[in-house]
């Protein structure tokens, strides 16, 4: 379990194709000396695995599965990453909570710094606005945001100064694809009431 609340913008420093998926390597890691193999570590919002240590670095192992969902298999060697160690009992709930499960891969439509502050308009993949709610709970790129407008499929979030700068998403442009994960509570709450949805009109 991760709260939204980015630690630190890592660097993919090696990116190695195999049979089962892709090896990245993580450099950039202030918070290395805490992890240990077989931690969770938040990558742009993906849950993945730490499944070696190196000096100053850590591997991870992803999937076809998280491949195909994901912006991961676009990364490039030299990418930034948000970077999130995996919440420890106790810390502060600082953000909200994100699993590191991907609902899909947005896109960005605009991206700009306006009066003061950072804005975002995310075109959301077919079906995420059903559980997207304005002020709701949003995690982009594993970043905590808070919905400031929701019209059709394009969501709007208003970024402070302190995340547009220490997070990648200060680097973001037009076009750009950005991975998603909607409020825990609100899919839930939606996949309970969709036996009770009316029929949709035939």
């Amino acid at each position: 379990m991760f709260t939204g609340i980015v630690r630190a913008v890592g660097e993919v420093a090696g990116r190695e194709r195999g049979k089962a998926g892709l090896r990245l390597t993580i450099s950039r890691v202030p918070f290395l000396e805490r992890l240990r193999d077989g931690d969770s570590v938040s990558l742009a919002g993906v849950c993945t695995t730490v499944v070696a240590l190196g000096d100053g670095t850590f591997d991870v192992d992803v999937v076809e599965a998280t491949l195909e969902r994901t912006t991961i298999g676009s990364w490039r060697v030299g990418d930034p990453v948000n970077l999130e160690p995996a919440l420890c009992a106790g810390e502060p709930l600082g953000g909200h909570m994100v699993q590191g499960h991907i609902d899909g891969v947005g896109t960005v439509a605009a991206a700009r710094w306006k009066d003061g502050s950072g804005l975002l308009e995310i075109e959301l993949p077919d079906g995420l606005e059903r559980v997207t709610v304005p002020r709701g709970s949003f995690a982009v790129d594993g970043v905590s945001l808070t919905v400031n407008r929701l019209s059709g499929t394009i969501a709007r979030f208003a970024i402070i100064p302190y995340t547009w700068t220490h997070t990648t998403l200060g680097r973001l442009v037009s076009g750009a694809s950005v991975n998603l994960e909607a409020d825990l509570i609100g899919k839930h709450v939606a996949r309970a009431l969709r036996p009770h949805a009316a029929p949709a009109d035939s």
